[in-house]
């Protein structure tokens, strides 16, 4: 084989690495006159898989989201889905992503079809009759396939929106809160869809709901006040959480105020935080310190209502990230 030849084949063997990243940001940063929504975030996703972006509000997940969907620019750094700048390509990018923002925008006086036959001629989907009835199928939409959007519930208009992002069917999907108002049954539906969805595509979602995103993400990013607190696999951040006990305990009529001074000086507690009426105590350590909370509620001549030793989930994790 000729040198030239031996570099061509090196290329097309490289080519699937060069364009396997379906996202990539390096060093963005979103200012809004003094205020820094996004500062300094970097992280990318490679190929298929579902990747769950957490963080309180404010924190910048939708800033973040809006920059990858070409919906505003960043003021620094660089951007990229499926090779494609955001800046200086953004057709392409949006040839490549389906998004559905937080707050869904449509079209009420349209009929669900007609609304996403729409959709189609925008996108210049092929076949579109077919892949309209495909994603009525896919999303559940069935039954209301012939009201107007304005005659659906909330959860309805949110698969009308799904349907939407799909319809042309992107590498990348872009979900922001994707299950708001949906019913119990509705959600195992979506979850059941969006992992599906995660074997073939690159699903980036945000949600408030901790057990979602531990029942179908492969990975976690957490975001804080605009910057990455956390960004590891689900398994691995409940790992490194390990090493520490949480407890959870009620008390009797008693003072916010005493109580969190009263605890945080016990030698071996390592964070107080209160829920309602629970007081939720985070040890420095996975010993069992129950006994010593008991006593310590004698001492100081506490009514204990209740007590529990809780596993560090991830909403405990995201609690001591975000705080």
């Amino acid at each position: 084989m000729s040198a030239g030849g031996y570099c061509s084949l090196q290329l097309l063997l490289f080519l699937p690495l060069i364009f396997s990243m379906s996202v990539k940001l390096e060093h963005i940063t979103k200012t809004y006159g003094t205020q820094k929504a996004v500062d300094d975030v970097s992280f990318s996703i490679d190929g298929s898989s579902i990747v769950g972006f957490l963080g309180p509000n404010g924190a910048g997940k939708t800033t973040t989201m809006k920059i990858l969907s070409c919906y505003i620019p960043q003021t620094e750094g660089y951007a990229e889905v499926c090779g494609y700048d955001v800046v200086k390509d953004p057709i392409e990018v949006r040839r490549n992503i389906g998004y559905l923002p937080e707050h869904n925008p449509l079209y009420l006086d349209m009929y669900i079809k007609e609304y996403l036959h729409f959709v189609a001629r925008i996108n210049k989907v092929s076949n579109a009759r077919q892949r309209i009835s495909d994603m009525i199928d896919i999303t559940g939409l069935g039954r209301e396939q012939h009201k107007k959007i304005g005659q659906l519930s909330k959860g309805y208009r949110q698969r009308v929106g799904l349907a939407h992002a799909m319809l042309h069917d992107p590498k990348v999907l872009i979900l922001d809160e994707p299950t708001t108002g949906l019913d119990p049954n509705q959600l195992a539906e979506i979850r059941a869809l969006i992992r599906s969805l995660g074997r073939e595509k690159t699903v980036l979602f945000s949600s408030h709901i901790m057990q979602e995103v531990e029942a179908i993400c492969d990975r976690v990013i957490i975001i804080n006040k605009g910057e990455i607190v956390a960004d590891q696999s689900t398994g691995e951040l409940q790992q490194s959480s390990k090493g520490k006990s949480v407890y959870a305990l009620e008390f009797k009529n008693k003072d916010r105020g005493f109580l969190k001074e009263k605890i945080s000086k016990i030698s071996w507690v390592h964070q107080v935080d209160f829920e309602n009426e629970t007081v939720h105590i985070t040890a420095e350590d996975d010993s069992d310190h129950r006994e010593k909370l008991f006593r310590f509620a004698v001492d100081q001549q506490l009514v204990l209502l209740s007590m529990n030793k809780k596993e560090n989930n991830l909403e405990d994790i995201f609690k001591s990230l975000t705080k």
